[in-house]
């Protein structure tokens, strides 16, 4: 286990518009505000976009499981914001569903809002955390603290 420690920082309450895409316009708030660690919680619905909803096969590097979804999906989710190279990383997970379906995974390319998405962003202040390529997994995962091992701030 690794850990980095922090503190609350600025928290705003973002309501995002039927139309626009909900992972661009956060990605664009948070990077226009300078936040480089977070949470961000957001509920409404969407009407168009992609999940991934798990691997293939369970093996690594995994190879992932897309589903498309359109038509009016209520939605719940979580997105952790932590530093990328050039902007931040905002990793989103949610549960979408629509009458008797549900699909659950990770938020990915598109996902145009239908009425709104209410969101909720908290800065996390005082950590260290970066991304980094694991060749495990071929993904870019979080990577709290020094190398070295857990850590907690002061």
């Amino acid at each position: 286990m690794r850990y980095t420690e922090g503190r609350l920082g600025r928290v705003f309450y973002v309501r995002v518009d039927h139309g626009e895409d909900l992972l661009e316009t956060l990605q664009t708030f948070v990077t226009e505000k300078g936040i480089r660690s977070g949470i961000i919680q957001f509920l409404g619905a969407v009407e168009e976009g992609r999940i991934v909803t798990g691997p293939r096969k369970p093996v690594l590097p995994p190879v992932p499981t897309y589903e498309s979804y359109e038509g009016g999906w209520e939605l719940v989710g979580l997105a952790t914001i932590t530093p990328g190279p050039d902007r931040p990383h905002l990793h989103y997970h949610a549960s979408a569903g629509r009458g008797r379906e549900a699909l659950t995974g990770c938020l990915r390319e598109k996902a145009a809002t239908y009425i709104i998405v209410e969101a909720v962003v908290m800065e996390i202040l005082g950590t260290r955390i970066e991304r980094r390529f694991d060749p495990t997994t071929g993904l870019d995962l979080p990577l709290p603290g020094p190398q070295s091992g857990a850590t907690r701030d002061q």
